[in-house]
């Protein structure tokens, strides 16, 4: 346990700021906020100033503690860098009903692998993705760049300078992993299609309409 004292106030802020986030949220960032909240609000803010590294780190602490021990459903989790609120994994089935309108839509099949070769590989161009796919994937491309999954990083210096694709930030959250760097090793992957060979395909939102041409953009959201 933490021996850095928590005042009440911070660990209602930055209950307040998790809460409203839609993304992770990071400990630099949480710091910013009570600096700025001083600088700009003046007043109580400013008695906050000097809120630091490690009492937010205490607050999140005991934030995390009071929600497992409250079981209300909720949990802090460490994703992409930051923390976030999220609902408990059991609770699911009734959080899917009350957001879907219609069928969920998923991530399919030849979707997933392009995306796991583009995770892996990266930064990897088209052709190399096809190459070890063995079909066209252009249209799967165009859909995970319309879904923020992927971006375009750069220009390969291969003949007619490809692009270059990699994973975003959106990646790493929709999967919940911290970095690229908790992706499962080849060995893991084995043992899981073993074990779990049925496993159902990725929960994502419905992409909109696919445009004539790659976008160029392709940017990462975060």
């Amino acid at each position: 346990m933490s021996e850095t004292q928590v005042r009440p106030e911070v660990r209602e802020i930055v209950g307040a700021i998790l809460l409203v986030s839609r993304q992770p949220v990071t400990v630099e960032r949480l710091a910013q906020v009570f600096q700025q909240a001083a600088d700009h609000g003046g007043g109580l803010a400013r008695e906050y100033a000097e809120v630091g590294r490690a009492e937010i780190e205490a607050a999140l602490a005991e934030i995390s503690r009071a929600l497992d021990a409250a079981r209300i459903g909720l949990r802090l989790v460490e994703v992409a860098h930051g923390r976030r609120l999220e609902s408990l994994p059991a609770c699911g089935p009734w959080v899917r009903v009350h957001l879907e309108r219609g069928r969920p839509q998923r991530l399919s099949q030849p979707a997933l692998e392009t995306l796991a070769i583009v995770a892996y590989r990266q930064p990897v161009t088209r052709a190399e993705i096809e190459a070890v796919r063995g079909v066209a994937v252009d249209q799967i491309l165009r859909n995970l760049l319309d879904l923020q999954l992927i971006r375009v990083v750069g220009r390969s210096d291969l003949p007619g300078r490809p692009w270059l694709f990699g994973t975003t930030q959106r990646f790493l959250e929709h999967f919940g992993l911290n970095s690229l760097d908790d992706l499962p090793g080849v060995d893991e992957l084995r043992r899981r299609e073993i074990s779990a060979p049925q496993a159902p395909a990725a929960t994502a939102p419905a992409p909109p309409a696919a445009p004539d041409d790659p976008p160029a953009g392709g940017g990462d959201p975060s």
